[in-house]
């Protein structure tokens, strides 16, 4: 009786196991990466990977409310409006799932948006799976992020607003992550515009990648966010006192509630003071060992 019982725990045990796996809805090996969409628990998602076995999320859409921002990145990432509540051109390095120029150009409809994306497969699976829709105000580019920003540059383009996001903790452009690269993109910055970085907190590069936005943009908002990730936010201009920053973040905490974000808890997640080593050595184009230093802790 008690192995009957035993054997039926078992059978019950691989039953709930496999239920609660992602289920995989879309998979293809493009040129620069495996990319596998899964859906569970009402959440659609887009994976990478590149190097190793352990799969990164890039993406995840909550099907029953579209607009809410799943990852607490992509939350804090809002905190920019604070300073730039009204960008006109917007230039996005990396697009995963698209959930970023979506969103933008539902709060933004009449500003120009650019996202950048090197891998056309990622693109076709973000059109598929994400609903992620192109027009004549929110294009792609897909091209290298680095080409891209050269040949703006020469065309004196300018931006309000520019969002970093092409790094995960599987693989990292080390040449998207060094002084000059950053420099470029500060360029391509209008006089009152504001950066966005989505990076790292958790290893080694921290302090290398800290001192390399220090010596481009001086002064930054860090925002540590539990599980690894942390948000810069520079810009052009002097930052505003805390309590700018809170009156300003106070004013849009309804027109951000659809996206279940609260820019008052995202202020809440700043580092007061650098926490990094000052001696770090700056990432340049002849040092950058990124994908070596993230793999430190």
């Amino acid at each position: 009786m008690l192995r009957k019982v035993f054997l039926i725990l078992i059978v019950a045990s691989i039953f709930v196991s496999s239920s609660l796996q992602a289920r995989v809805i879309h998979k293809e090996r493009s040129l620069y990466r495996n990319i596998m969409v899964t859906q569970e628990s009402g959440q659609r998602c887009l994976m990478f990977t590149i190097r190793r076995s352990a799969k990164s999320r890039q993406s995840c859409v909550d099907l029953r409310n579209p607009k809410r921002l799943v990852f607490r990145y992509a939350q804090v990432s809002m905190t920019s409006f604070a300073l730039q509540a009204k960008p006109e051109k917007i230039l996005i390095i990396g697009l995963g799932g698209g959930t970023l120029p979506m969103t933008y150009a539902d709060l933004l409809p009449e500003a120009d948006i650019t996202s950048v994306e090197i891998d056309p497969a990622v693109t076709k699976v973000a059109e598929e799976f994400f609903d992620f829709k192109r027009s004549e105000r929110n294009r792609v580019a897909e091209i290298d992020a680095r080409v891209f920003v050269k040949r703006a540059l020469r065309k004196q383009q300018k931006y309000d607003l520019i969002v970093l996001d092409a790094f995960n903790g599987d693989y990292i452009p080390e040449h998207l992550m060094t002084a000059e690269f950053l420099q470029e993109v500060k360029d391509l910055m209008d006089n009152d515009g504001v950066l966005v970085a989505n990076t790292f907190s958790s290893s080694k590069l921290y302090s290398h990648e800290s001192a390399t936005y220090q010596s481009v943009f001086g002064e930054f908002y860090n925002f540590k966010i539990p599980l690894g990730n942390r948000v810069i936010i520079a810009s052009m201009n002097k930052l505003p006192g805390y309590k700018t920053l809170i009156e300003q973040a106070q004013k849009l905490e309804l027109p951000l509630q659809d996206l279940d974000v609260s820019l008052m808890d995202n202020i809440s997640l700043i580092k007061p003071n650098p926490d990094w080593n000052p001696k770090a050595r700056i990432l340049t184009d002849q040092f950058a060992p990124a994908n070596l230093l993230q793999g430190k802790k």
